[in-house]
């Protein structure tokens, strides 16, 4: 279903998005507070930021953040338990057992992740989002495939719902460019450039659609992954938390 519906009025009060490494000018939560107080398209842009939040979600898991550094836009902290509340979809069915890996519970939970969101993307007629989980999808799983076949791994076992990766994309020069660097925060900023690049090579820019406001938030995730990124390694040169 093509939607032809022009959010022109929230476009034009969203704030301006400087380049990767700038301060992000809203938190996720007001943004999408934005997004539905104007009618936007509520569910794509709440699954683009999900990714944000599960990634947030994984770090907790790592313990390389605490709960009260969480900034989440859809997940939300259980306050009695001290944990990230996951919505239904994303956890495991009865009966089974995803605790005993937690690498196999991660992956499994990226998979549901990619898949509701794909899901969403079909329901709701939204191209943006198909074509930025095919991407996304296909850039994860060219990684794995990398690093895998440095470790001497086999590749298929770790790969995250590989069937939704568009096949067309050529990730020879992501791959490169990120195994080029010794450097881990070198290497994850070149690969949030190419994924900046990608979203402003499929931005609909001027159209006033909903596409518009899906590319507001997928960049505005990669804004908010480095400020924490940026503010992480901070904290651990001074030894105190940046706010």
């Amino acid at each position: 279903m093509i939607r032809t519906r022009r959010y022109d009025y929230l476009l034009s009060v969203l704030p301006a998005l400087e380049p990767i490494g700038s301060v992000p000018p809203m938190s996720k939560r007001d943004f999408l507070e934005q997004v539905i107080d104007s009618n936007g398209p509520v569910e794509t842009v709440e699954m683009l930021l999900l990714c944000d939040d599960l990634t947030e979600y994984q770090a907790l898991l790592a313990e390389e953040i605490d709960h009260g550094r969480a900034d989440f836009a859809v997940l939300s902290i259980d306050k009695s338990e001290n944990e990230a509340v996951l919505p239904a979809f994303l956890l495991p069915e009865e009966g089974t057992d995803e605790e005993a890996d937690a690498r196999a519970s991660v992956d499994a939970i990226w998979s549901r992740y990619f898949r509701r969101a794909a899901a969403v993307a079909k329901r709701k007629g939204s191209g943006f989002l198909r074509d930025w989980i095919r991407f996304e999808v296909g850039l994860r799983n060219a990684l794995v495939t990398k690093r895998a076949r440095i470790l001497e791994l086999d590749a298929e076992a770790y790969l995250v719902a590989p069937d939704l990766a568009d096949r067309d994309i050529d990730y020879t020069h992501a791959i490169s460019t990120w195994s080029a660097t010794s450097d881990p925060l070198a290497a994850q900023e070149a690969l949030d450039k190419i994924r900046w690049d990608w979203l402003d090579a499929n931005g609909g820019w001027y159209s006033f659609s909903a596409r518009e406001i899906e590319v507001y938030a997928a960049k505005l995730v990669l804004l908010h992954h480095w400020r924490r990124i940026m503010s992480e390694k901070h904290r651990n040169k001074t030894g105190s938390i940046q706010t």
